[in-house]
């Protein structure tokens, strides 16, 4: 029997998986995923069609944050509770839904705050519970350090892949504001389907094992001392570097980048995107049980990148517009994967995807930066607040340094102290 991964149920244990059986799972993440990120490079469409506002757009990216955050706070612990299958079925339907409705009329901010909503929730049942069936299933088959690594790595390739995809097809396709959403909704239910082939790792409690549902909501393991100093510093530098990367700097250089202005956004999203997934499949050659070095070098990476996109607010040109996309990127991508691997490491026994939820729910405060960036820009300049979040990452980077190693999860799967 292979080692057990912190957050694994006994029953699971028991369950023979085979190698592969966790690509529809995978299948899934990317696609949801994909419907999450098919909307970003599409910003620079919306704010030249003129019906919607500047800091009203990049309020809409951040709209399906009220999606994301229920999802994965409820689905987490109904996950534990239920099942991981019951929980992450409805993911691709609810996905392929929010692509149809944001079709249905691109002038009218409601219908698009709907349809991303719908996204973020189908993204946030994706991420706490997909990401922990993975993880699950990995385990069973011997190689339990892979399982944090292919669940971002599936999202992140959807994130990729979504954007490329939508910036092609609404540059240069046809039914710019359309064609998008309907390939994806296609593509999500296919791999809705598929997923009815994986095996339960969790079968859930017994009803008489449940207890009240509040009590799984309170999340006891976000108390441990080492999510507090490492994780929670790191989680928001996650999609706040990201956002940065693939929804401020193309609408910062969008004048620069000729008659593709969207293709553009779509190059700087999948460019830094890309590095995260490259980040991500060396970030087991710079993690180490005994620290948090993987945080501190991400944190590094993200101070690094907001330096350079104050240089590129500053002098804006696009190969320096390129460049702090790509740092600002591998920031995301190391940060993602060292997160999932702390929060693995510290969750307990069926407390993972509760876990999971939490930190991802963390992570996903930084999605409301371009929108607070867009609107203090009237105060302060881009070159001032890129400034100012490459200091505040330095900071976060000394907490996680001095904490780096605080209650180290013992040998062997167990928690450290609290």
């Amino acid at each position: 029997m292979p080692p057990t991964l912190p957050g694994d149920t006994p029953a699971a244990e028991r369950l023979p998986v085979g190698r592969r059986t966790w690509w529809p799972v995978a299948a899934v993440l990317l696609a949801v995923a994909w419907g999450g990120n098919e909307f970003t490079p599409l910003l620079v469409m919306y704010r030249e069609q003129g019906h919607i506002g500047d800091v009203m757009v990049d309020a809409l990216l951040a709209a399906y944050v009220f999606g994301i955050v229920p999802a994965l706070l409820l689905g987490g612990p109904l996950s534990d509770r239920h099942g991981r299958r019951p929980l992450l079925l409805p993911a691709a339907p609810i996905a392929a839904l929010g692509s149809l409705v944001l079709a249905l009329d691109p002038t009218n901010p409601l219908v698009l705050a709907v349809g991303r909503v719908l996204c973020g929730v189908a993204l946030g049942l994706a991420m706490a519970v997909g990401s922990t069936w993975i993880t699950e299933l990995s385990a069973r088959t011997g190689d339990r350090a892979a399982g944090p690594r292919r669940g971002s790595l599936s999202l992140t390739t959807g994130f990729l892949a979504g954007a490329g995809a939508a910036a092609l097809l609404a540059q240069f396709g046809p039914w710019p504001t359309h064609l998008a959403y309907v390939v994806h909704a296609a593509g999500a239910l296919v791999a809705g389907t598929w997923l009815l082939r994986v095996p339960e790792t969790n079968p859930g409690r017994q009803r008489a094992e449940r207890g009240p549902l509040r009590h799984d909501l309170r999340f006891a393991a976000v108390g441990h001392r080492r999510f507090l100093r490492v994780v929670v510093p790191l989680a928001p530098w996650v999609f706040g570097c990201g956002g940065c990367a693939y929804a401020v700097l193309p609408a910062l250089l969008s004048e620069h980048a000729g008659d593709i202005p969207i293709a553009f956004a779509g190059l700087l999203t999948v460019l830094s995107l890309g590095c995260g997934i490259a980040m991500q499949a060396v970030a087991r050659r710079i993690d180490t049980p005994a620290s948090a070095r993987a945080s501190i070098v991400a944190l590094g990476i993200v101070a690094a990148g907001m330096a350079l996109a104050a240089w590129a607010a500053t002098s804006p040109t696009l190969p320096l517009g390129v460049l702090a996309a790509v740092v600002l990127g591998a920031g995301y991508g190391l940060g993602l994967v060292s997160g999932l691997t702390e929060v693995a490491r510290i969750a307990g026994p069926g407390r993972l995807a509760g876990l999971t939820a939490v930190f991802y729910s963390l992570t996903y405060l930084g999605f409301f930066v371009p929108m607070a960036l867009s609107w203090l820009r009237a105060t302060w300049s881009y070159p001032q607040m890129f400034g100012f979040g490459a200091v505040a990452a330095l900071l976060c980077l000394a907490v996680v340094a001095f904490s780096s190693r605080t209650a180290l999860p013992l040998a062997g799967g167990g928690r450290g102290g609290r």
